[in-house]
């Protein structure tokens, strides 16, 4: 009996030790199973990750800057990380805003992939590119692309003016406002005689001299003048160059702003300003008639070698760059030709008539002059264009509608300046010994002029009878001081 319940209790206990390692087995397998599936879930994140990285699929990334540069066909954008990122831009999907693709906006960089820090041009699919406005209210558009606007003399430099101005003699007032093209002869005995304002120098004066030459004849100008003068040149660069032709002060030419901006982009332009500045202010020249201004697209116009040869918003941020530069560099500017000078023809040589709308110089024309007047550009020169939907009878450098539109739209307080009144596209509109004195009226500040001995005179006389007032000469005298004092000059 013993023996069967011990045989009973075996079999129990061997049963019980099976049914156990059924459910361990169980658990085991379940486990592993469980095991096996997070695996194949890791591995299928895994995969789908890498799969991402070249698949449209993936969740689009953004990169957010500001357009640091820009060509046809390349973007360079500064990231919030203030790190450059460079992007071949080719059959992208680009949208602006009123302003354009303009240095300083904004931008929104939309791609697949990942960036590379040190790659030269990121290799990552490009979705779209976006750049907006920075400042322009585009539910009433201005002519405008500045940021600032420009400011005042101080009121110590204008007191100084004024003290200057209150002890001078109406010749020597008259004589402050001309910029004459320095003669070739007597020029040191011409700026005592008639008080010159400034000289403006042409290739003549620079060509087979040593730099030594070129500083004595300066400062021997300099030496006879009562009030220190403007020394001016036109280096702009490309087909108009007066100093870097002379092998002796550069090398080569300054390129145009075209080639720069081709070779180099903005980075290009900056620099070359930078240099062209410091090669001027070596040689005593204080006043540097650039940057050119004018919108032009077309190799057919007259102007378009020496523009930018981009649209108004691209021409707008290089006259910004420029302006600012000089400004940097302590180097006098002379924005022209305004209002801007369009497919027109040569007014050295003849008369044009520019039969435009005002919306074309409202929303494109103005823009690159309104960017280098709220840049602190010095001067705005005023060409022998004839402008029929802002005067129809008399050349801008004539008119007084055309300096009003500049001072009163673009809100331009500093000097404006004839353009080169011997040229034939104005000495058609007035008589040899009055044209300085019709320039005076429509409100020019400093007139550019070769045959000055005949026109200050005529000035003189014009002040005398009365056909205009001290008041009008002195209001121009006192820009040109403060502006001189501003630059150092003084």
């Amino acid at each position: 009996m013993r023996r069967v319940k011990k045989e009973k209790r075996n079999k129990v206990l061997i049963f019980s030790v099976i049914i156990l390692l059924l459910v361990c087995a169980g658990i085991v397998i379940a486990s592993l199973h469980k095991v096996n599936n997070i695996l194949l879930e890791n591995s299928s994140e895994a995969t789908i990750e890498i799969i991402g990285n070249s698949s449209t699929t993936e969740p689009a990334q953004e990169l957010r800057g500001t357009v640091k540069d820009a060509t046809m066909n390349t973007l360079t954008v500064q990231g919030e990380d203030n790190r450059e990122y460079y992007f071949g831009t080719e059959g992208v999907n680009i949208s602006t805003g009123e302003t354009g693709i303009v240095i300083g906006n904004p931008v929104t960089v939309s791609y697949h992939g990942k960036l590379d820090l040190n790659a030269s041009v990121q290799e990552v699919e490009l979705l779209s590119i976006t750049v907006t406005d920075s400042s322009l209210n585009t539910e009433n558009p201005e002519p405008t692309t500045g940021e600032t606007e420009p400011s005042p003399p101080s009121a110590s430099v204008t007191q100084k003016a004024q003290e200057i101005l209150n002890a001078m003699t109406l010749e020597e007032k008259v004589g402050q406002m001309f910029i004459a093209r320095c003669p070739e002869i007597n020029s040191v005995q011409e700026v005592k005689e008639y008080n010159l304002g400034g000289y403006i120098l042409f290739s003549r004066d620079f060509s087979g001299k040593t730099r030594d030459e070129i500083i004595q004849n300066i400062q021997s100008y300099q030496s006879a003048a009562k009030i220190p003068m403007f020394i001016g040149v036109d280096e702009e660069g490309g087909t108009v160059n007066r100093v870097s032709t002379n092998p002796n002060l550069r090398a080569v030419p300054f390129w145009s702003p075209q080639e720069l901006y081709a070779e180099g982009g903005f980075d290009l332009i900056q620099s070359d300003t930078q240099e062209k500045c410091e090669l001027l202010n070596s040689l005593g020249i204080n006043l540097n008639f650039a940057p050119i201004c004018d919108v032009s697209q077309n190799p057919e116009d007259f102007i378009y070698d020496r523009s930018f040869g981009q649209n108004a918003e691209q021409t707008a941020a290089y006259v910004h760059l420029v302006v600012q530069t000089m400004f940097q560099e302590g180097m006098g500017s002379v924005l022209k030709h305004f209002p801007g000078y369009g497919n027109n023809v040569d007014t050295h040589t003849g008369i044009a008539y520019d039969n435009r709308t005002y919306e074309t110089f409202l929303n494109s024309d103005f823009l690159p002059f309104q960017a280098g007047i709220d840049s602190g550009a010095n001067m705005v020169l005023v060409s022998h264009n004839v402008v029929s939907c802002m005067d129809s009878q008399t050349p801008a450098s004539l008119s007084s509608q055309v300096h009003k539109i500049l001072r009163e739209e673009l809100k331009f307080t500093g000097v404006i300046i004839t353009d080169d009144l011997a040229m034939d596209g104005v000495r058609n509109f007035a008589e040899g010994t009055k044209i300085a004195v019709q320039a005076v009226k429509a409100g020019n500040d400093m007139l550019c002029c070769t045959d000055f001995e005949v026109q200050i005179p005529a000035i003189l006389e014009a002040v005398k009878q009365g056909e205009i007032t001290e008041e009008r000469i002195d209001e121009s005298v006192l820009r040109i001081l403060e502006l001189k004092i501003s630059l150092g000059i003084i």
